[in-house]
């Protein structure tokens, strides 16, 4: 049986506010960086105090470093942080934010972070990703929802969050849930639709739509002005790059007319 890892070695305490049931978001890069897009816009706009950072040595190897005017610099880990806010309209929250995914030990990361949340009693872990589906980029994109618990569908639905069934979450976006479950700890996804064939591009317009639900849930008072020009710009960028890759197949699978019997013999 593998030791649990403790959390006085494994993380440092920056502060110890007295929070009040607070919610827990985490966030990891993922498919079309949904789930950082939300995550760092709420804390940019919340403006948190960090709470604490995990070690990374355990979690994360370097694996080069970088040099600057010739000079070697120490190697540079991934940041693992915790921050905290007071809601005034509700209960307090968390925001973690992890800058990478760990090529191993996710299990035991997202078991320390369960340990943290529990540590501040938290009533709810929160995460977002991407589902991919068949919606086109011009469409205003639907936000899943998954839980822990039967107990929180109707609270999802009741906040637009479509129920869609049967689904994977990738990465440490869904394995915390699942450590989550494991442990008996309250916990929900918001997924936002991104098209099957962009999802190595940046998606802020399923990132809002997440945004908008899931500060609905928190309570948060949050102004998403910013973000909605960022969705739209995106939303044009993505118009642009479709149209030029349909250009680029006209050109290659048609021949103009003209062209099509120059090097056909003239009849007698």
């Amino acid at each position: 049986m593998q030791a649990k890892l403790k959390i006085s070695e494994q993380v440092k305490i920056r502060a110890r506010p007295k929070l009040n049931s607070p919610s827990m978001l985490a966030a990891w890069p993922g498919i079309s960086n949904v789930a950082m897009i939300v995550a760092t816009y709420l804390a940019r706009k919340l403006e948190p105090k960090e709470l604490a950072r995990i070690r990374p040595n355990y979690f994360f190897d370097p694996v080069g470093v970088m040099v600057r005017s010739n000079l070697v610099e120490e190697p540079q880990f991934p940041q693992s942080i915790f921050y905290y806010h007071k809601n005034p309209n509700g209960e307090d929250l968390i925001i973690f934010l992890g800058e990478a995914q760990p090529n191993a030990k996710s299990y035991d990361l997202a078991n320390l972070i369960v340990d943290v949340a529990e540590r501040y009693n938290v009533q709810r872990i929160y995460t977002c990703a991407a589902a991919i589906t068949r919606i086109h980029h011009t469409e205003q994109p639907r936000v899943w929802g998954v839980c822990t618990s039967a107990v929180m569908f109707k609270e999802l639905a009741s906040h637009g969050a479509f129920l869609g069934g049967n689904l994977q979450i990738a990465g440490m976006n869904g394995l915390l849930l699942g450590v989550a479950k494991e442990r008996g700890v309250e916990g929900a996804c918001l997924l936002g639709e991104v098209p099957g064939y962009a999802t190595r591009l940046h998606n802020p317009m399923a990132a809002l739509a997440v945004t908008r639900t899931l500060s609905e849930m928190l309570k948060l008072k949050i102004n998403l002005d910013e973000l909605t020009i960022v969705a739209e710009e995106g939303r044009e960028r993505m118009k642009q790059m479709a149209a030029e890759a349909m250009e680029e197949y006209i050109d290659y699978f048609t021949e103009p007319i003209w062209e099509s019997g120059e090097d056909e013999p003239e009849e007698e």
